[in-house]
């Protein structure tokens, strides 16, 4: 199965005025921070796209000292948690070897959100000694000096190898049911939502997996599909715009694979099995509940935007109940997860897979169902049992 790159995100983490920002000035090569000898100087966290040797490219993220006071202090250190949610691998800056309670705390963060690290002893050239911090067992202490350069490069080796390559590495969309030769019709309607003079994310996602997978990718709007149908061979899988199922499941015979391009985005880098388990949950909502919406981007919405107004719209009239939706974009702060009923993520082709666990994360541990766009779609209009086929 062949795999494409993904951009992995880092984080830097440690107290003010420990090198943070120095430090991924370092890295990057480029005054990327803001750097001075003022006790926090960083605010909010700084994101820098950067080329590693070895993994390709990958987002650094400088961040807030951990150790801010202050009411504006507490949102600095509230921001720079906010960041564990996001990345891949994490680095956490010290000076001295020392290794008090906010490097506790950030390395039990790190334990929870399941994130590999690097302890990192900045400013070794002002420093003696190279011990590790007591209790501190599960990783090495690596001596750098952000300001002459020292140690830098034996850093980036350790990232590189202590980087797992799932965060750089993905699995291909369809190369498990797809072959040489395949043909598979991708459904793309031209609506008001779709951008102008271009294609959206998924779409372009799946015709290069197709391309890499030696099969053929035949791209129609809705209404060619059945005559493309009637003139060629059955293809070895169809995959739609989530808005077209209904349509769509009426028009490709019932032994041709049909599925959709949010329930492929689901299966590749969101929590499949969860949502599997959670979608039909919306065959037992009540009158009140409150529903989640995630949306991984921001974007301008119309009334014709599929998680804002047509999705809640088609859930309202299919439950026949009075239900009530809230909405976040990117990856914004989640309000208290305990108030709802269900959550509905979009696709996420915006983010990574690490991101979009994690954004999942609090409604799964409470309990509560979730669901992807695509497939609350096929359950909607009756077909989530033939659009999961293909994976299950």
């Amino acid at each position: 199965m062949k795999g494409k790159e993904n951009k992995p995100h880092i984080g830097i983490f440690g107290r003010r005025n420990n090198g943070k920002s120095s430090l991924i000035n370092a890295i990057t090569g480029q005054e990327t921070a803001i750097v001075d000898a003022s006790a926090g100087t960083t605010t909010d966290p700084v994101r820098k796209s950067i080329e590693i040797f070895g993994i390709g490219p990958a987002v650094i993220i400088d961040t807030a000292g951990i150790d801010d006071e202050g009411t504006i202090g507490q949102k600095r250190i509230q921001k720079s948690l906010e960041v564990l949610k996001s990345i891949d691998f994490a680095i956490l800056v010290t000076t001295n070897h020392q290794c008090g309670q906010p490097e506790r705390m950030l390395m039990d963060k790190f334990h929870e959100y399941e994130i590999p690290f690097l302890l990192v002893n900045n400013k070794t050239d002002l420093a003696t000694g190279t011990s590790l911090p007591d209790g501190v067992t599960d990783t090495r202490m690596l001596e750098v000096s952000a300001k002459t350069g020292q140690g830098i490069s034996v850093l980036l080796e350790a990232l590189v190898e202590k980087m797992p390559p799932s965060a750089y590495i993905s699995h291909s969309l369809l190369g498990d049911i797809i072959g040489n030769g395949d043909t598979v019709v991708l459904v793309t309607p031209i609506d008001s939502e779709a951008p102008e003079g271009r294609l959206i994310l998924p779409q372009v996602q799946m015709i290069r997996d197709i391309l890499d997978n030696d099969a053929v990718a035949v791209v129609l709007k809705e209404d060619k599909v059945g005559e493309w149908l009637r003139k060629n061979p059955a293809p070895r899988l169809v995959v739609t715009d989530s808005q077209m199922f209904k349509r769509v499941a009426q028009e490709v015979p019932e032994e041709v694979p049909l599925t959709g391009f949010s329930i492929v985005l689901a299966r590749h880098k969101g929590d499949f099995e969860h949502y599997l388990e959670g979608t039909p949950h919306l065959s037992q909502l009540r009158d009140g509940d409150r529903i989640l919406m995630l949306e991984s981007c921001t974007h301008l919405t119309s009334c014709e935007d599929i998680g804002r107004g047509k999705l809640p719209r088609w859930i309202r009239q299919y439950t026949g109940k009075e239900l009530h939706f809230d909405f976040v974009s990117g990856l914004d702060q989640l309000p208290d997860i305990g108030q709802y009923a269900m959550v509905i993520q979009c696709g996420g082709c915006m983010i990574t897979r690490k991101q979009l666990l994690n954004r999942l994360k609090p409604a799964i541990e409470r309990g509560i169902p979730v669901s992807n766009y695509g497939m609350a779609i096929a359950y909607l209009n009756g077909i989530f049992d033939r659009a999961v086929r293909p994976f299950v």
